[in-house]
C-alpha cells in the first residue's frame, strides 16, 4: 500500500517536471524568437507608412535613390536626374535605408 502511494507521488512529480520544462522552452522561444520578430515587423510597417517624397531609400536589391512619388503600394525612385525606377513599397529595405542615411 505504501509503495503504491510513493510510486504515484513520484510519477506525479515527474509529470510536473516535464510540464515545467516544456513550458520553459515555450517561454524562451517566445522571448528570443517570436517577440523580436513581431517587433521588427511592426517597425518595418511603421517605416513604410512614414516614407514621403524626397526621402532617400535603398531597395532590397541594393539600389539607392530618392523617393520621387508614392502611389498606393508603388514607389517611384529617382536614381539620377531623369532616371526613375518604379518598385513596390515592400521592396524598400528599412534596415539598409537607416544605415545609408545614418539614423537608427
Amino acid at each position: 500500500m505504501n509503495n503504491q502511494i510513493l510510486l504515484q507521488s513520484f510519477l506525479s512529480s515527474e509529470i510536473m517536471g516535464q510540464v515545467f520544462l516544456f513550458g520553459s522552452i515555450i517561454l524562451i522561444m517566445y522571448f528570443f524568437m517570436i517577440r523580436p520578430q513581431q517587433k521588427k515587423q511592426k517597425e518595418t510597417k511603421n517605416f513604410l507608412e512614414s516614407i514621403k517624397k524626397g526621402d532617400t531609400a535603398v531597395t532590397i536589391g541594393g539600389i539607392h535613390g530618392k523617393i520621387y512619388s508614392i502611389e498606393g503600394d508603388t514607389v517611384t525612385l529617382e536614381l539620377d536626374k531623369g532616371m526613375k525606377l518604379k518598385v513596390e513599397k515592400s521592396a524598400i529595405s528599412a534596415d539598409f535605408t537607416k544605415k545609408a542615411t545614418g539614423t537608427k
